[in-house]
Parts: C-alpha cells; sequence; structure tokens
C-alpha cells in the first residue's frame, strides 16, 4: 500500500511539472504578465497552440473569482459585488480580445478550429455567470439601494450597467426556461461564427483573373497596376490581372471598367456571396433570425430589434423607422431622377433597347460626374495620399484634445503592415494605437475599430493605458 501510495504521489508530482512546464511556455500563463512594452501582448510568442490552455484557464479563474463573491458571508456591498466582478475574468479578456482580434486580421485555418471549440464553451461559461441567481441576488441588493451609497458618477453608471446587462443577459427568465435560452445563446453564438467565416472564406474564393489589355480599358492607372500586382502573388495568373471582391478592388472595377460583361461578373460575385454553395448562409441566416427572435421573447421583448434597440438611444424600432422614413422618401426620389439620367445616358452608349442594370449605376455615376465637373476620384486622389491623410486626423486630434502621435517600429506588432503608434497626452504615452490599412486573404472587409486592451485602473489603483487598433 505504501509502495501504491508513493507511486501515485510521484506521478502526480510528475503531472503537476508538466503542467506547471506547459504553463511557463504558454506566454497567456506566465507571472508577471507581458515583458513588453506597456504590457502590449508579445504576439511573436503567441502560438495556435497557446489559445485554448488559457481559454480554459481563464474560464477556471473566473468561476473561481465569482464563487468568492457568491459565497461571501458578508453583506453585499459595491466593492465586494460590484467592482469586484468587474475585476474578474481579467486572464479570459485578455486572451478573448487577442483571439478574436487577430481572428478577424490574422485569420487561418488553426484558428477557425479553435473557434469552433471555444464559442460554445464561452457561451455556456457566459451563461453560468448571468444565470447564477446568488451572484444576481447581490447585484440587486446593491442596485436596489444605490441612491444612498453616495457613488462616484462612474461608480454609478458601472453598477447601472451591471445590473442592465445580468437582466439582458438572462438573470430574470425563469428556470424553467433557463436550459433552452442557453441552447439558443449557444446555437447563436456558432451561427454568428459560421456567418462570419463563410463571408471571409467566400470573399477569398473569388478572383476575376483578365489577361487582354483591351478588357482594362477605362480602368486608371493605378487600379491596373494593383490588379497587376495582385496576379503576381500566385503562379497561376503572374503576368495577369486580377481582381477580388475587397472593396478596394471591385468598387473601382465597376466605376471605371468599360467591359459591361465584366462589370455584371464582378457585382454578381460580390453580391451573390453566400447565396449557394459551400459557403452559402442562407440556413445560417434563417436560423439565426428565428433564434434570435426567440431569445428575444424569452426575454421578454417582441423582437430582436426591440431587444437590441431597448438599450439605445432609439428605444424602439418604430422610432428607427419613423427616423429612416424622413430620409427615406426625398432619397429614394432622388435615386429615381437618377437613374432615369443614368437610362439616358446608356441608351445613348448601347441603343434604345438597353436596360440600366445594377452593374451600370456605379459606372454611369462615375461618367456623369465626369461630364459634369471633370472630376473623378483618380483625379484627386494624387492630393490625397494615405500619409497626408493620416497626418491630417492626427491634427485635428491634436487641436481638438490636445494629443500627439508618435510613430515608433519597437513595438510588438501582429502583422509586418500595421504600423504603431504612441498617444501622447501632456508628454504622457495615454494609448498604443494601431492602425492596419490594407486588405488581405486574412483579414475580414470593411473598416472597424477595436481593442486589445480596454483602458482600466488595477486592484492597486494603477492606470492600464488601452490598445487599440484600426
Amino acid at each position: 500500500m505504501k509502495k501504491t501510495a508513493l507511486l501515485a504521489g510521484c506521478a502526480a508530482l510528475l503531472l503537476a511539472t508538466a503542467c506547471n512546464k506547459k504553463n511557463m511556455d504558454n506566454p497567456f500563463l506566465q507571472e508577471g504578465g507581458w515583458n513588453t512594452p506597456y504590457g502590449i501582448p508579445d504576439f511573436a510568442k503567441i502560438k495556435p497552440e497557446h489559445y485554448l490552455p488559457a481559454f480554459e484557464e481563464g474560464m477556471r479563474q473566473q468561476k473561481k473569482e465569482v464563487e468568492d463573491i457568491v459565497n461571501s458571508k458578508d453583506e453585499p456591498t459595491f466593492q465586494n459585488t460590484i467592482e469586484a466582478l468587474e475585476n474578474s475574468g481579467m486572464l479570459l479578456g485578455e486572451v478573448s480580445a487577442v483571439f478574436f482580434n487577430l481572428s478577424s486580421c490574422e485569420n487561418s485555418p488553426e484558428m477557425d478550429d479553435i473557434a469552433e471549440k471555444i464559442t460554445p464553451k464561452l457561451s455556456a461559461h457566459s451563461d453560468d455567470i448571468n444565470l447564477n441567481a446568488k451572484l444576481f441576488a447581490r447585484i440587486k441588493a446593491v442596485y436596489d439601494k444605490r441612491g444612498s451609497l453616495g457613488l462616484a458618477p462612474e461608480q454609478e453608471r458601472l453598477l447601472e450597467e451591471t445590473y442592465k446587462n445580468f437582466v439582458r443577459g438572462g438573470a430574470n427568465v425563469p428556470a424553467e426556461k433557463q436550459p433552452r435560452f442557453r441552447e439558443v445563446n449557444a446555437q447563436i453564438a456558432d451561427l454568428e461564427r459560421r456567418f462570419g467565416k463563410n463571408v471571409l472564406d467566400a470573399t477569398n474564393d473569388y478572383t476575376l483573373v483578365l489577361d487582354k489589355e483591351e478588357q482594362l480599358a477605362g480602368l486608371p492607372a493605378g487600379q491596373v497596376a494593383a490588379a497587376k500586382e495582385l496576379a503576381n502573388e500566385k503562379p497561376e495568373t503572374k503576368g495577369k490581372y486580377a481582381f477580388n471582391l475587397t472593396t478596394s478592388s471591385w468598387e473601382p472595377f465597376l466605376m471605371y471598367a468599360q467591359n459591361r460583361d465584366l462589370r455584371q461578373q464582378i457585382w454578381q460575385a460580390y453580391t451573390s456571396r453566400c447565396l449557394d454553395g459551400k459557403f452559402s448562409n442562407r440556413q445560417v441566416i434563417d436560423s439565426l433570425v428565428n433564434l434570435r427572435m426567440e431569445r428575444a421573447q424569452i426575454l421578454g421583448f417582441e423582437s430582436h430589434a426591440a431587444f437590441v434597440l431597448d438599450d439605445c438611444l432609439a428605444k424602439t424600432p418604430k422610432a428607427v423607422y419613423d427616423c429612416l422614413m424622413q430620409i427615406w422618401k426625398p432619397a429614394l426620389a432622388k435615386a429615381k431622377q437618377e437613374r432615369d439620367e443614368y437610362q439616358k445616358m446608356i441608351e445613348k452608349d448601347l441603343g434604345k433597347d438597353a436596360k440600366l442594370q445594377p452593374w451600370d449605376w456605379r459606372y454611369y455615376s462615375e461618367k456623369m460626374r465626369m461630364e459634369r465637373y471633370d472630376l473623378s476620384d483618380d483625379s484627386i486622389r494624387p492630393y490625397f495620399p494615405l500619409d497626408s491623410v493620416l497626418q491630417g486626423a492626427f491634427r485635428v486630434a491634436t487641436r481638438l484634445y490636445g494629443l500627439q502621435f508618435v510613430e515608433t517600429d519597437t513595438l510588438p506588432t501582429y502583422d509586418k503592415e500595421a504600423r504603431s503608434f504612441l498617444v501622447m497626452d501632456s508628454g504622457r504615452v495615454s494609448a498604443i494605437l494601431y492602425m492596419d490599412f490594407f486588405p488581405r486573404a486574412s483579414k475580414r472587409s470593411g473598416a472597424w475599430m477595436t481593442g486589445f486592451r480596454e483602458q482600466y485602473v488595477d486592484r492597486n489603483g494603477n492606470n492600464v493605458i488601452p490598445i487599440i487598433s484600426i
């Protein structure tokens, strides 16, 4: 028996040692945080295999922190409940911010696989917190006496947002409905992930390749050069011209290309993304709409729109439509006027039988602008090089807020195209800013702002600066 116990003890020790070694190798789990300037994630050290263990540890830590709040014998206070909850899940928040931001701009099959595995776990973890009746009872106890607590404005805001988020997260859902509520949340999270993945994959799946110069008629020299550069990225299209479904490629093509059939091809490719085939989002959208409706009704709202808008300035779908209809009528009248003008232009070019189509709209809009004003996007582009626009934006921020922006190449970055800046306020670094301008296959299309870390004050009262990406 003693020998068996000794062997078991040795095995446990070896396992613990192995786990500690694995944790030490995981940059998310190293003691003391990131050993980098301003605590920026050390992107070069993060590998796909680090995410799942870090997510698991982050959820474990937050679960323990929530249990400590719930099991406290002290009366609920702002400090031991609201503030303690706000400070919980730091590791999970850090891992989530890095992973989901990089999934949007540095995606890969490995990242997709991790997202598929972790999404249902994160949904369940969130529900475990939002549906924790004892935790919500403590939050509500503090909320109910908020007027007598003498809280600072920031504390009042945090208390109100915490209470509201728990209610919107299902804290008041009856116990008998909670199992279905959890199922719906998990399915919505997975469908939203699948929707985004399909859009990115479908965008990357299409390329219009041209090999004759006459097919490029009307295109500005800059776009022709960009198309040649894109084609040269792949051996099979080297020396040709390629156009894809990123906005900087397809939209100028529709504006300038004289070949109507080619305009139709790229327009239909863009507008039919994810309609059918292996990247189809038809069923995803159908399921998502119905599940969002079901979730809203479980929470006591008539529709998903009513649920979303209840937390916005508009408050109701009716208020949104009332606002939109003020714009819709004059906008529709103007669009019809432009349509009639473009129809005359296409008849002049192609004959009386030609009918204006969606892939003609941008082309004739640009053509009309040239005829009337001798002005095109391409003619003004030389006056707006990227760095000039960037410095202009910075000057506005300096004049409005007194901020200074200092570009640096000494900070960790996640991609060679991402430029990093120190944001200075009264001589002190108040934020880190990454600006990532150009499309690539691993990056979802569009423009957005996100954060690798939000600003916060830590448990020791130290201000932690935000890390923002545009």
